[in-house]
C-alpha cells in the first residue's frame, strides 16, 4: 500500500495550513523548553492548561493552522485537545497524536523520570484506547512515539502487525524519531512500507537527518518537523548572533526566521509551533509568510552543530 500522508498541506505550500500546534509544552506543568516556567506562570493546575491550551488552540485554527499533535505522555494534553474538538467540533482539523512512551510524572514540574518508554504491543493497545476515548473518530494519524534502534519497535512484528491493521482501518500510521539515530531510523522505516509520515527534529542547529528525510519525502511519506526552535535555544532575541541578524534585516522575530529556514526546506511538509502562549503562537506564525533570500540562509548555514554535541546539550536541558 503507498504512503497516504494526512498532513493538510505539502512542501511549496504557502500559509499558515504549514505550521501545526503540538500539545507537549501545553498539556503537562513541566517541559524541558527555554522559559517553558516563564510561559505558563504561577497557576499550572489542569484547569489553567486546559483553559490556555484552548486559548492557544483558538488562536491556532483562527489564522488557518489545521494540523494538532499531542501524544499519551504530553500529561492530559491530549484530553484537553479531545475536549476543545468536542467543543469547537472544528470540521478541516487533522488530528495525530503517539504512543509509546508513558507519563510518569504525576503533575509534578520535574520529575526522573517524568516519561518512560514502552513499545511493547500492549502498551499500543492500552495507548490506543485511551487516546481513542480522548479523541474518539477524530485521530487520523498514530505515530510511534520517538522510534529508535534500541528499543527494538520496527523489529517487534507484533507491534508492527497492530499497526498495519489499524492502518486498515483508515488511521494513517506514522514514527518520531530522535537522537543521532534518526537518520538509521527513517531509512529502516522507509523498508518497511507502512509508514504514511515521519516526525523529525530538524532545526538550524541539527541537521543530520536531512539526506534521510529527502528520500522520504521522495517515497511519499508526509513530513513533519518537531523542535525546529532547539527547545527554545533559537526563539529568544540576544541567544544566537546570527540569527538575531538576519531577524533585524527581514524585520522580523528569530523565531520566525528560524521556522521560516525549516519551511525552506524542499523535504519539510509541516512544522510544529509547541508555543504554550498566544503571543508566542502569533510570532511562530509569521514564519509561513516569511520568504528568506538565499543571503539569509548562506548566512544561517554557519548555525548548524555536531549532531552528538546538540543531543548531548538537550538532554541537559532542565525541566521547569
Amino acid at each position: 500500500m503507498p504512503p497516504r500522508s494526512p498532513l493538510p498541506a505539502r512542501a511549496g505550500d504557502r500559509g499558515p495550513r504549514r505550521v501545526g500546534v503540538g500539545l507537549a509544552a501545553l498539556g503537562r506543568p513541566g517541559y524541558l523548553n527555554v522559559g517553558h516556567g516563564e510561559d505558563l506562570g504561577a497557576d499550572r493546575s489542569a484547569e489553567a492548561l486546559q483553559a490556555r491550551s484552548f486559548e492557544v488552540l483558538d488562536a491556532a485554527y483562527a489564522a488557518g493552522v489545521r494540523y494538532l499533535d499531542a501524544a499519551r505522555s504530553y500529561g492530559r494534553g491530549e484530553e484537553f485537545l479531545g475536549a476543545w474538538l468536542r467543543d469547537r467540533d472544528p470540521d478541516d482539523v487533522v488530528v495525530g497524536s503517539k504512543w509509546g512512551y508513558v507519563y510518569t510524572a504525576d503533575w509534578a514540574v520535574a520529575a526522573d523520570p517524568p516519561e518512560v518508554k514502552h513499545h511493547d504491543v500492549e502498551t499500543f493497545r492500552r495507548q490506543l484506547e485511551e487516546t481513542r476515548a480522548n479523541l474518539g473518530d477524530r485521530l487520523a494519524l498514530y505515530q510511534i512515539h520517538s522510534a529508535t534502534p534500541d528499543s527494538g519497535v520496527l523489529e517487534n512484528d507484533a507491534v508492527l502487525e497492530a499497526l498495519a491493521a489499524l492502518r486498515g482501518e483508515g488511521v494513517a500510521i506514522g514514527l518520531s524519531t530522535s537522537g543521532t539515530s534518526q537518520a538509521q531510523t527513517l531509512d529502516r522505516a522507509l523498508g518497511l512500507d507502512l509508514f504514511d509520515t515521519a516526525q523529525v527534529t530538524w532545526n538550524l542547529h541539527e541537521r543530520a537527518a536531512g539526506t534521510a528525510l529527502k528520500r522520504v519525502h521522495a517515497a511519499g511519506m508526509g513530513v513533519i518537523v518537531k523542535e525546529a526552535l532547539a527547545n527554545g535555544r533559537l526563539a529568544t532575541r540576544g541567544a544566537v548572533p546570527a540569527l538575531d541578524r538576519v531577524a533585524e534585516r527581514l524585520g522580523a522575530t528569530p523565531d520566525a526566521v528560524a521556522l521560516a529556514a525549516v519551511l525552506a526546506q524542499p523535504f519539510v511538509d509541516v512544522v510544529l509551533s509547541g508555543a504554550a502562549t498566544v503571543g508566542a503562537l502569533r510570532s511562530n506564525l509569521a514564519a509561513a509568510g516569511l520568504e528568506l533570500d538565499d543571503a539569509a540562509l548562506a548566512e544561517l548555514e554557519g548555525l548548524e552543530e555536531d549532531s552528538a554535541a546538540y543531543w548531548a546539550e538537550r538532554s541537559e536541558l532542565p525541566w521547569n
